[in-house]
């Protein structure tokens, strides 16, 4: 059993929707580059900003984890 499989039982939650994710971690994925652009970062690029938090909806970090 793996990790993922001993919180969820811990945590009572349904197999099912924890399924996919669990499966993504067992099989792995294609190779890739590891280059990912996502919206935000064009966004901070072509604003000139700073930090990328400034262009996420919900930025995260320790002080503030909830949307």
């Amino acid at each position: 059993m793996s990790f993922f499989e001993v919180r969820r039982s811990s945590q009572e939650l349904n197999v099912f929707t924890t399924l996919s994710y669990i499966n993504a971690f067992r099989y792995g994925t294609h190779l890739h580059g590891g280059f990912g652009v996502g919206l935000e970062r064009v966004v901070m690029l072509f604003c000139g900003l700073d930090n990328i938090r400034k262009t996420s909806l919900f930025p995260r970090d320790p002080q503030r984890l909830t949307p």
